[in-house]
């Protein structure tokens, strides 16, 4: 079932994203030159915005970084979320060959490489975002693999509880902020 609401998800996504490109079209437009492109400060707003991403530690969110491939929903390198990330992409974690044949289990194959998605295939030792209730699962199956804290969004905390994501954390040790 949950694979079922997965692929209906992102065939939404792709639809509501045909169609906004096509209301752009200078077919549906009358005048296309009308439609307002995005100030330079409105543009640097979305970066700050970007950049002021917290993690689940209370800091900055850090790279998750996987060269040369880039991680994250918008493969920038970040566990960083948005409206249309519907599997909430923002663990960031140190995947392991348990944890792939888990989730290829499940109908998610992570270890073959997919092209035209810019997706490399990931092996034991990656690091990449994962939805955050793919990891719960695996949490709940005995085989999530371990996280980093300060790379991972804090929009996890809405899935999973923090005392829980500390008990994989490659990170250890680091000051936790403590919500007032």
């Amino acid at each position: 079932m949950k694979q079922l609401l997965t692929v209906a998800a992102c065939f939404i996504t792709a639809l509501a994203s045909a169609a906004r490109t096509a209301l752009r079209s200078p077919l549906f437009v009358s005048n296309a030159a009308s439609i307002p492109r995005p100030s330079r400060e409105a543009r640097r707003a979305t970066i700050t915005r970007a950049n002021a991403a917290q993690n689940v530690c209370g800091g900055s969110l850090e790279c998750c970084c996987a060269e040369p491939y880039q991680t994250g929903f918008y493969r920038d390198g970040y566990c960083n979320t948005g409206p249309s990330d519907f599997g909430t992409h923002t663990v960031c974690a140190k995947v392991t060959d348990t944890f792939l044949q888990y989730t290829k289990a499940k109908g998610n194959n992570l270890s073959d490489p997919v092209p035209q998605y810019n997706f490399p295939g990931l092996k034991e030792g990656s690091l990449w975002c994962l939805c955050a209730s793919r990891w719960l699962e695996a949490h709940e199956a005995g085989v999530a693999p371990p996280i980093y804290l300060k790379r991972t969004h804090s929009k996890t905390l809405e899935t999973i509880d923090m005392s829980i994501l500390q008990q994989y954390a490659l990170d250890a040790g680091i000051d936790v902020a403590v919500p007032s």
